[in-house]
């Protein structure tokens, strides 16, 4: 598949201090992708620089082939055939939400302008909220006219920075699968920006993690998880804890509980010092284990229970269980590790 867009080498700068560094990715036509990070890390200036509302200090950044921004050079916003969906939404108070919609289509007769923005409302499911106004519509209603204003004009690239965050939890998780089924439904490429993982892994085909202005990693929402570039990755994305071991073959570690090898090779010499992720879903209960480990704290979570395990070192783990295995604090239960992924960085 042909990369859509490209950021090569992108580095940007304010007052001197560098904000993104060295940063390449590509996104293929048609694939959603989301940059992930904490407050600070950039992500957000990574968005402007795309929409052309801040320039570069280094590298380019082409769409569709064509350089559209390089130090000394910005292809103008409105020439780029980019949409944008803002945090705040950014909607016309005095305008409905027909008016809202069709803002952005020039160069249409009525008749045309008027289908396009039927069609829109009908995508996003609100044509029957047409002539209200955004006073009048919830927050979740506001978003899809947002993101139906954008999509109005057929941009080649979708642009959308943290559109769920002023929503409450429940509508971000049903909104988020809602919008990828209608940016996939109309074979929209779209970059969002987002600091929740979940909404990141119910969006994208492609994640960037940031930390600092850097790139970590780019990779699908599964390898981030279980194929992690760098401790920093492992630690941010989902829960775990990391528990030292030794490198007792090419594929294999030797922990407290016992040895485990990978279907891979391991990247460290025998003998050599590691520390192993562990993730919740690793440790399984199991009642007819002889291993145990003492119950330090759980958290229901209606399915099923978070437990905090002590193993016999004193080192702590998590471990996701059914929630009919209701186990009191104190009590040891059995458990064994199901590492078909073995994620192992230096001590």
């Amino acid at each position: 598949m042909d990369a859509l867009l490209q950021l090569n080498a992108v580095s940007q700068a304010y007052a001197g201090k560098p904000v993104i560094d060295n940063m390449s990715f590509q996104l293929a036509e048609g694939e959603i992708a989301c940059l992930l990070g904490s407050s600070g890390c950039g992500k957000t200036t990574v968005l402007r620089c795309i929409a052309g509302f801040e320039p570069l200090r280094g590298g380019d950044i082409r769409l569709n082939g064509e350089r559209i921004a390089a130090p000394g050079y910005n292809k103008p916003a409105h020439l780029r055939a980019v949409g944008m969906v803002f945090q705040d939404y950014a909607l016309f108070p005095h305008l409905d939400v027909a008016a809202n919609v069709g803002f952005g289509l020039r160069g249409l007769g009525d008749g045309e302008r008027k289908a396009r923005i039927g069609l829109m409302l009908e995508v996003v499911g609100l044509s029957a909220l047409a002539g209200a106004y955004p006073h009048e519509l919830s927050g979740g209603q506001q978003q899809r006219v947002a993101l139906a204003r954008a999509l109005a004009p057929r941009p080649r690239l979708l642009l959308l920075d943290e559109p769920f965050s002023n929503l409450d939890v429940d509508l971000r998780q049903r909104l988020s699968h809602e919008v990828r089924g209608i940016l996939k439904e109309q074979g929209m490429t779209a970059i969002m920006v987002t600091h929740d993982q979940q909404e990141a892994f119910a969006m994208a085909d492609k994640v960037g993690v940031m930390h600092h202005g850097h790139l970590q990693q780019w990779a699908s929402p599964y390898q981030l998880y279980h194929e992690p570039a760098s401790r920093y990755v492992a630690d941010f994305i989902g829960q775990g804890a990391f528990v030292p071991a030794v490198i007792s073959g090419p594929q294999c570690v030797t922990l407290e509980v016992g040895e485990y090898c990978s279907l891979t090779p391991l990247a460290y010499q025998v003998g050599a010092q590691v520390d192993v992720l562990l993730r919740p879903d690793d440790v399984v209960h199991d009642d007819h284990s002889e291993l145990t480990a003492v119950v330090k704290g759980k958290v229901f979570m209606g399915s099923e229970f978070m437990y905090t395990l002590q193993l016999p070192s004193g080192q702590q783990v998590l471990a996701q269980v059914p929630s009919h295995h209701n186990h009191a604090i104190g009590e040891a239960i059995g458990i064994r590790l199901e590492l078909d992924h073995l994620i192992a960085f230096a001590r």
